[in-house]
């Protein structure tokens, strides 16, 4: 029977690497009444308000199950609110409040920050190879 060592099974070390960053960014919102996806959802939304839920979906790579309980929470915490489309009646928009946008603004400079602090072990050219694999793993 053949063994593996952890350092050899690729998804070890995925799983590693992802417990690595989430612990990271965890930290960093600590302070700070959202997870770390909702988190991520603020930010884009910072950068893109006034989205349809599918528009937001696409964009964070979310499923529209798991997006939809993750907008749920959020609007509860009045950051965003849902609004009729205003060209499509089928369809709301996801807009930030003004609570929302000045949580996510924060949330963004913070996003950055620690995105900066986690890959500064790496050089340049080792995060940019990085970012390459790990965006063509995701397929």
């Amino acid at each position: 029977m053949t063994t593996m060592k952890p350092d050899e099974c690729i998804f070890f070390q995925l799983a590693k690497a992802h417990q690595a960053g989430a612990r990271f960014w965890n930290a960093a919102l600590a302070d700070y009444p959202v997870t770390s996806v909702q988190g991520m959802v603020l930010t884009f939304l910072y950068e893109n308000d006034h989205v349809t839920a599918r528009e937001l979906g696409e964009r964070v790579m979310l499923d529209s199950a798991t997006l939809t309980g993750i907008l749920d929470r959020i609007e509860k915490s009045g950051l965003i609110e849902r609004r009729p489309h205003p060209e499509d009646r089928r369809a709301l928009q996801v807009c930030l409040t003004a609570e929302g946008q000045e949580l996510s603004g924060k949330l963004l400079e913070m996003a950055q920050v620690a995105n900066r602090e986690f890959l500064s072990r790496l050089t340049h050219e080792e995060e940019m190879i990085l970012r390459i694999l790990l965006k063509k793993l995701r397929g």
